[in-house]
């Protein structure tokens, strides 16, 4: 087998190996800009723990080879373009370049990954994608049994709904942020995008259930270990998942009774409570009338969402009925997890 060290010195063995980008994700989770398709300088740092410096040292050194898969740097126009419609969205959480921009695609840095020396995380990267070169070579396709199908088409299936609730998903929302006579088209194809992810993840429920599996029953036991820290952090990622920008899960002590903001890719401002309670305690009234108060007299959202491990009292259904707040109880929860999307997030 080779060595993951021979990649340091092989552009060509570098290049076979280019387009296995998912295995960033599968080593550290890779954090994109907005646009969902690039990351800084300071990203691909971060990502592989080392210093900024060390980075541009990197990309003085390989300028050519990094720029053919997807560096570039931009200036004048072009950085006051993608300041105006991509950074500006978003100007609580990412610093403005002040005269010029290096942004890396996915490929450029699995393309670092293959560079950097001075890094365990691009070490394990290396390693990562020539164990995969290995099996892709060494193992016989006709000596796939039955029982082996199913968990590749398992693996398969959730990569491809990673990609595109991850990748493809946020990529259409910042093109529907940009677009203007366009808006229509591409809310629709994004749409036909999320359906084609929901089958996937009904195909896999199916499969799961075929192979004896309950899937149902792995998000319930899931939901039920979850802290309240957890239950937040885990509709957030729903939220996401669904297509939401601005997500925001606020500190306890600054939220006023809101626990996550969002914005919906119509533009509808989204404001969300959490409720982690056993399942034989409702939720009572008095939550409800301080998230009504809060989401209607003092944000005025377009969109309030109270969501619970539990369910809802008579009495705080009937408050929910009249101030316009949408419940999510447990058995609607377990949905929203297992794939199924809200339809007020549509």
């Amino acid at each position: 087998m080779i060595e993951e060290s021979v990649l340091l010195e092989s552009r060509t063995l570098r290049h076979s190996v280019l387009d296995r980008t998912d295995v960033l994700d599968r080593v550290k989770a890779l954090s994109l800009l907005p646009d969902g398709m690039h990351v800084t300088t300071a990203m691909v740092a971060a990502y592989f723990d080392v210093t900024t410096e060390a980075i541009r040292q990197l990309k003085a050194r390989h300028r050519e080879e990094l720029s053919c898969n997807g560096m570039t740097t931009l200036q004048g126009p072009e950085l006051a373009r993608f300041k105006r419609d991509i950074l500006s969205l978003f100007p609580g959480s990412y610093p403005q370049p002040r005269s010029s921009l290096t942004l890396y695609s996915r490929r450029a840095v699995l393309n670092v990954a293959m560079l950097l020396r001075d890094s365990h995380v691009a070490r394990q990267v290396r390693t990562y994608l020539l164990d995969m070169e290995h099996l892709a070579r060494t193992q016989p396709v006709e000596n796939f049994s039955r029982s082996d199908a199913a968990p590749l088409d398992d693996r398969i299936d959730q990569r491809i709904t990673h990609i595109l609730g991850t990748t493809v998903v946020p990529m259409f929302n910042a093109l529907i942020a940009m677009s203007g006579e366009h808006r229509r088209e591409l809310i629709e194809l994004r749409q036909d995008i999320e359906n084609v992810e929901r089958t996937l993840c009904r195909h896999h429920r199916r499969i799961s259930g075929l192979e004896g599996k309950i899937p149902a029953g792995r998000v319930r036991d899931s939901l039920a270990t979850m802290t309240w820290q957890a239950l937040e952090r885990h509709v957030a990622g729903l939220l996401r998942r669904d297509g939401c920008g601005d997500v925001v899960v606020r500190q306890t002590n600054t939220d006023r009774g809101i626990d996550i903001t969002a914005r919906t890719a119509d533009g509808r401002t989204v404001a969300v409570q959490c409720k982690n309670r056993a399942g034989h305690r409702p939720v009572p009234s008095s939550d409800m009338q301080r998230f009504a108060g809060a989401a209607r007299a003092v944000e005025r959202v377009d969109v309030a969402l109270f969501v619970t491990t539990s369910y809802f009292s008579h009495e705080a259904r009937a408050i929910a009925d009249l101030s316009g707040v949408l419940t999510v109880d447990r058995a609607e929860l377990e949905a929203w997890s297992a794939g199924a999307r809200l339809r007020v997030l549509r």
